[in-house]
């Protein structure tokens, strides 16, 4: 049962992104989450609605958010999970939609008789070639 209520979660998660619900994605973290996602700053506490709105604001047409592979732990009133994710959507301005595979883990914890989110850490790997460029062309 607890490992469905994560997959539902992260189902409702795939849906909040798609739909550009902040207030359905910010439902979903503790007050004290930390996330590590791919927007600047490099941690953000909490979940903001207002700043997660202005991120949805600066994209034009649909977002593509697509959950794959997850594998879920759980046990002792914490759980987590991995997986990579797609994105998909237009920056306002640009001409076309990109498209960026990444690699996410989000935590949880039993918080009032239902799962919150606590840590999210997103990352995109880069080449080290010596170019130090993000690998924005791989694909599972």
């Amino acid at each position: 049962m607890t490992e469905q209520r994560i997959r539902d979660l992260m189902a409702a998660r795939e849906k909040a992104m798609t739909t550009r619900d902040a207030r359905a994605l910010a439902a979903q973290y503790a007050p004290d989450a930390v996330a590590f996602t791919l927007a600047p700053p490099l941690v953000h506490h909490g979940e903001d609605v207002e700043a997660r709105e202005a991120w949805f604001a600066g994209f034009d047409g649909p977002i593509e958010y697509e959950t794959r592979d997850l594998e879920i732990v759980v046990g002792g009133g914490i759980a987590y999970c991995h997986a990579l994710t797609r994105l998909s959507t237009t920056p306002k301005g640009m001409p076309q939609p990109f498209e960026l595979w990444f690699r996410s883990t989000v935590c949880f914890r039993e918080q009032d008789g239902d799962w919150r989110i606590t840590h999210v850490h997103d990352s995109t790997p880069f080449y080290m070639d010596g170019s130090m460029s993000a690998a924005l062309d791989l694909k599972p």
